[in-house]
């Protein structure tokens, strides 16, 4: 595929790079590719279905333009059972294959606050056929998240509340310490598999206590040294 054409090159118009705003500055992170960790807080695994001793974390993917920072989550056709998954966003700067766990940290630009939103009836018919999960977990606007908060001002979260409150109520809580695989880790495997690149974005997991959402919900997310969310299921 050539990457390097003019608008006048392309047979359609180009569709816009995906981008999340970086918080403070007019300046926005153009997003490559979006990763997400399976079962990566032991008690969601728990909750799901799963031992998190005998299955290590595992990784799918959305797409670019699944991330939203207009604070609205327009709830999606095909299903009736939307769950909300409380994540840390990490966005990396730069990236390569086979990264050392020791420099994995040296990739990453900034973190952020997101939402793994999930057509949970779906996703459950797709695990019982064996099939992928895009149906499930890609739709539009499925990563509502915040802008990004550079880790040169705030280093990388290691530790400290992650919580999502549902019209005022307390669903999900965890603490990012409970992560079974850690960021520098995750980035490290996932270079194993795939050549991970600049404006590659990584959502990290979800603590226990997912659950359904319906219109007129408001979600209210939070992480420690990172920053807080707040989306309308509209």
């Amino acid at each position: 595929m050539n990457m390097h054409g003019t608008t006048s090159s392309y047979v359609i118009e180009p569709i816009a790079i995906p981008s999340i705003p970086v918080a403070a500055t007019d300046k926005m992170f153009p997003v490559h590719r979006v990763y997400c960790v399976g079962r990566n807080y032991a008690a969601h695994a728990v909750e799901m279905g799963h031992d998190p001793n005998k299955e290590p974390p595992f990784f799918f993917q959305k797409n670019p333009d699944n991330l939203d920072t207009t604070g609205d989550f327009p709830y999606p056709p095909a299903s009736n059972d939307v769950h909300h998954e409380i994540e840390m966003v990490v966005a990396l700067k730069s990236g390569g294959t086979n990264i050392p766990v020791e420099k994995a940290l040296d990739c990453v630009f900034g973190y952020g606050v997101g939402l793994d939103m999930t057509r949970r009836d779906l996703q459950g018919k797709a695990k019982d056929m064996g099939r992928p999960w895009e149906v499930g977990k890609a739709f539009e606007a499925s990563a509502p998240c915040t802008p990004l908060v550079p880790a040169s001002s705030i280093g990388h979260p290691t530790q400290g509340a992650i919580w999502l409150d549902v019209n005022g109520q307390r669903k999900q809580t965890g603490d990012l310490n409970q992560m079974i695989w850690k960021v520098p880790e995750m980035i490290s495997y996932l270079s194993g598999l795939f050549t991970l690149m600049p404006g590659d974005v990584i959502l990290s997991g979800t603590p226990a206590g997912v659950g359904a959402v319906v219109r007129g919900d408001v979600l209210r997310g939070h992480i420690d040294g990172v920053g807080d969310l707040e989306v309308r299921v509209v």
